[in-house]
């Protein structure tokens, strides 16, 4: 660790991640956990994005968005779990200043962005549900490309407020920094000069990031429910209801997890607590989106089954 002194100034080059647990009985198994955790998501975000590409009868804009749910899930996972694997192998696991900056940022990104394609996948499904006969009017190629790179475009905006504003915060006291990655509130709980303006910043985009896509998620449902009522099939009721069911557990356990950890007062908020929250929606929700998304849909298991019977025949022709 250096310190490098300027004036009254100090500032750190490096920091110390206190990683998820620091009892040493929990440290093999954690590693074990979390890369087998860390290999699912990797395989199943990417088996996703690489099944919906090769696809052609699911390139429409459902697959689009779950495709790009899947590129968030794989990425937020690779910003947080890879360094948050070397803490339980090594003693004292440090991240410079700019690497813990450059992680915050891309973390930033990836939360904001998860959290209004989110809402963009329930708009998506109150479309298809609602008005299904104007599906591909109203869902549009230049409707759900626009809309997901206005998610990007805000994503980018968010992260780099937040990540500037705090660049210019002092860091002076203990370099060990009470997480397994670098987020914004146990950084400023190193800060040794005035944080009210992040703090501020943490409340408002984080009350925006999380009350305006549930809005649009709690609406679209309402709209959604009140039409699988009026059908007629009670197949046809259990199947939208199936897919309610996946959607909104989902969004509950990330949007749950994010508010608990974000919109707590700081006085009232555990870190330690913080940790176990975090790791919904930078861990686990990322494993299970592939699969309460994808995997249980039909036309995916169809589509999976065409391409394994395709290398079967091309492999049988072979030998």
């Amino acid at each position: 660790m250096e310190d490098m002194t300027s004036g009254n100034n100090c500032t750190v080059s490096e920091f110390f991640l206190a990683g998820l647990s620091e009892e040493p009985e929990l440290q093999l198994p954690l590693f074990l956990l979390f890369t087998g955790i860390y290999l699912i998501t990797v395989v199943g975000n990417l088996g996703m994005i690489t099944l919906i590409g090769i696809s052609s009868h699911l390139h429409t804009a459902m697959y689009f968005f779950l495709s790009s749910l899947s590129f968030i899930d794989f990425c937020q996972s690779t910003v947080v779990t890879p360094k948050m694997l070397v803490s339980f192998l090594t003693e004292k696991n440090i991240i410079s200043y700019l690497g813990c900056m450059a992680q915050l940022y891309f973390f930033i990104i990836f939360g904001a962005a998860e959290c209004y394609t989110l809402a963009a996948m329930a708009y998506d499904r109150y479309v298809a549900i609602c008005n299904p006969l104007l599906y591909t009017v109203v869902m549009s190629y230049q409707v759900y490309s626009s809309l997901i790179s206005g998610v990007y475009i805000y994503a980018v905006f968010c992260a780099s407020v937040h990540t500037g504003v705090l660049t210019r915060i002092q860091f002076c006291k203990l370099d060990v920094i009470n997480h397994y990655f670098c987020d914004i509130l146990p950084l400023l709980k190193l800060a040794c000069s005035n944080t009210y303006i992040d703090e501020m910043l943490i409340l408002f985009f984080g009350t925006l990031n999380i009350f305006a896509p549930t809005l649009i998620i709690i609406t679209s449902y309402i709209f959604i429910i009140a039409s699988i009522f009026h059908i007629r099939s009670r197949e046809g009721r259990s199947k939208a209801f199936s897919t309610c069911s996946s959607h909104i557990s989902a969004v509950a356990i990330f949007y749950g997890s994010a508010a608990f950890m974000y919109l707590q007062p700081s006085r009232v908020n555990s870190m330690d607590q913080g940790k176990v929250s975090s790791v919904f929606y930078t861990t686990v929700v990322p494993m299970l989106n592939p699969l309460i998304y994808s995997l249980r849909n039909k036309d995916v298991t169809v589509a999976l089954k065409k391409i394994l019977e395709r290398k079967n025949f091309m492999w049988s022709e072979v030998t």
